[in-house]
């Protein structure tokens, strides 16, 4: 239910704006006059009285009709602004006109000597805008002192930045009538504006200035408890020197929110809030053609798979933002796919689209999904992707990673799906671990079939694979575990100290299987290839622990423990996004890279998987390893040198 305005309130606000109308009408009579005077000086007292005060009540009922339609009278004092002053610019110089061309036509201009107009400009400018700013002046010294004067009790920070954001955000928590912040000092990115002043808050340094201006606030008795960044885009590589510097110093790291983030009050004071998790990435995010992507999408019936999971729904949102005709949500998860579909259409609520619960080993079931649905383009997301699972259950993995690409695979073949895009992993690559050589096999499969004629009388169906890095914060992730680690006190716990993966947004990540799917679609020569997302530099557990810990105010090692646990079966210290065979070629589209396939002969992996998918059925686990060590060559299963273990499974 909708809340009323309180009456009280409006009557105020009313009575404001109705005090404003009468001072800029009072005013608008007295500049009148006080021009006059300051044309004819002397002589004003020679003027016939009726002709002047006849002057002033014209040039007032004008002045009002002006400030009434222009609503000059409406603007808060309190914030009066560079506007401000150009809304009365333009009322003064709409109220000199209107009155040259009435004095006109009742005078010719005798009464009073024309050169009044100008100089009546300038005073009734002087007179409106004056007091405004005068006001304004008053209050943000009288915030300015209680600022300084409740500095005690507030939270000492020290911003970086000192452009617009930072402007904003010390005038936000001066106006603020209760306010947790006071800030002690800025910080120039470049170091150019040091030494000047933004509302009384000095610029103290640079960046590489902040350990010595922390000890010298310090001394002070003013130490900052936080490094505020204001500014809303800043590079991965500066975010690490911060937090390098916020371990030093002690200070945590914060980040100013968004304009539209602050609280609906005009005095409320804004929150801060923590770096984002993706600005550890260390390198600016990959931004790709979704023009492209629109117009491959636009128009046409779609199909994603694991639609519930990180990437399914992310997959999910953005296709549905590109106008497809239907959408069709697949999940084996009953909850994850009403979530998805419930988010879907409120989102999209003119799209066509239907959430099917089922499981893609489902051979029969799948086949009589495509013919309901009759997909043009299929995304396949779903898999078994957490390492230490699939190697307590690889017959699952096999089942779901395998059977299940090659049964949504086969589907798509079947009914001439123009493409289907396989979502894979960098753990295919040199595979240590049971997912990983699973989703290997997967990959060769759908490269295979790429690389095979079509069937007599279809059209061919673009066999797409996408291979990526660690998702930021996607189910079964590192950071998700840190932050549940975190949020009980620790300690965190890491596998390995020389651990080392390749990480991406989840945007970024969906991106990238959009571009890879205009591009294996337009263009003929790609065939069986492999779409990589350049992700830069891997980045260290261990450092990503730190930061985390950094990034809740806190300190490693110190409030919060981080522990070497070993690594875990099937883990590897270090990913690779290309196997040494699979030579790079260049795309169009910067940031995306371009694995040559290694081809693999179609009859002879689909024999195989039969063998593999028969084993798996049955549970045999340690044949079924052997299997995939015959698939993938370059894989050793860890039961290969615990064969009393591989025994029991």
């Amino acid at each position: 239910m909708r809340r009323q305005p309180d009456l009280t309130s409006f009557v105020l606000r009313d009575t404001r704006a109705k005090v404003a109308f009468a001072h800029d009408v009072l005013m608008a009579a007295v500049a009148f006059v006080v021009a006059l005077y300051l044309r004819v000086g002397g002589d004003f007292g020679y003027f016939p009285m009726p002709a002047v005060v006849q002057a002033t009540l014209m040039y007032t009922t004008i002045a009002a009709a002006v400030f009434w339609m222009m609503r000059l009278y409406s603007g808060v004092w309190r914030y009066a602004s560079v506007e401000d002053l150009l809304a009365i610019i333009r009322a003064v110089t709409t109220i000199s006109l209107v009155f040259f061309a009435a004095m006109f036509l009742v005078s010719r201009l005798e009464l009073i000597p024309r050169s009044t107009l100008p100089i009546n400009w300038l005073v009734l400018l002087a007179l409106l805008g004056g007091p405004r700013f005068v006001y304004r002046l008053f209050k943000d010294r009288r915030a300015h002192d209680a600022a300084e004067r409740d500095g005690e009790r507030r939270i000492p920070v020290l911003l970086v930045g000192a452009g617009d954001s930072a402007e904003l955000f010390i005038r936000a928590v001066n106006r603020a009538k209760q306010s947790a912040w006071h800030a002690v000092g800025l910080v120039d990115e470049t170091g150019g504006r040091v030494g000047r002043n933004i509302h009384g808050v000095h610029v103290l340094g640079d960046i590489g200035n902040i350990p010595a201006i922390v000890a010298r606030l310090d001394s002070e008795g003013r130490k900052p408890q936080r490094l505020i960044v204001t500014k809303s885009r800043i590079a991965g590589d500066d975010i690490q020197r911060l937090l390098d510097i916020s371990e030093r110093t002690g200070v945590a790291l914060a980040r100013m929110p968004m304009p539209d983030d602050f609280r609906d009050s005009i005095d409320a004071t804004p929150e801060v809030r923590p770096i984002n998790i993706e600005d550890l990435l260390g390198r600016a995010q990959a931004t790709l053609d979704r023009g492209s992507m629109a117009k491959l999408i636009g128009g046409r019936r779609v199909l994603v798979t694991g639609a519930g999971g990180t990437i399914g729904s992310e997959l999910c949102r953005q296709i549905a933002t590109f106008g497809p005709t239907s959408l069709a949500l697949v999940d084996s998860s009953e909850y994850q796919l009403y979530a998805i579909d419930l988010e879907i259409g409120e989102k999209a609520p003119d799209l066509p689209r239907n959430p099917v619960l089922a499981d893609v080993r489902d051979q029969g079931r799948i086949s009589r999904i495509f013919a309901d649905e009759q997909p043009e383009l299929v995304f396949h997301a779903a898999a078994l992707k957490h390492v230490p699972m699939v190697e307590l259950h690889p017959d699952e993995g096999a089942l779901t990673n395998v059977l299940g690409t090659r049964v949504v695979a086969d589907a798509c073949r079947a009914q001439g799906v123009r493409a289907m895009v396989l979502i894979s992993t960098d753990k295919a690559v040199n595979p240590s671990s049971m997912m990983g050589a699973t989703k290997r096999i997967a990959e060769s499969y759908c490269q295979a079939l790429d690389l095979a004629e079509a069937p007599q009388g279809a059209e061919r169906t673009h066999f797409i694979t996408v291979r990526f890095g660690n998702v930021l914060g996607s189910t079964g992730s590192v950071v998700p575990l840190f932050q549940r680690q975190l949020a009980a006190g620790g300690p965190l716990t890491v596998t390995h100290p020389d651990m080392t993966r390749y990480f991406m947004t989840v945007r970024e990540a969906v991106e990238l299987v959009l571009q890879a799917s205009v591009q294996g679609v337009t263009d003929e020569a790609e065939q069986g290839k492999i779409y990589v997302l350049d992700m830069g530099e891997p980045v260290k557990i261990i450092d990503l622990a730190r930061q985390i810990i950094l990034l809740a105010g806190l300190q490693p090692d110190i409030d919060v423990k981080i522990e070497i646990t070993g690594p875990r079966p099937g883990e590897k210290l270090f990913e690779e996004i290309l196997h040494e065979s699979e030579a790079l070629v260049p795309t169009t589209h910067p940031g995306i890279l371009q694995a040559a396939p290694r081809a693999t002969d179609l009859p002879l992996i689909d024999k195989a998987i039969d063998e593999l998918a028969a084993t798996a059925k049955v549970g045999q686990n340690a044949d079924l390893c052997a299997i995939v060590e015959r698939l993938v060559p370059e894989f050793e299963s860890p039961k290969k040198h615990n064969p009393q273990e591989a025994a029991t499974k």
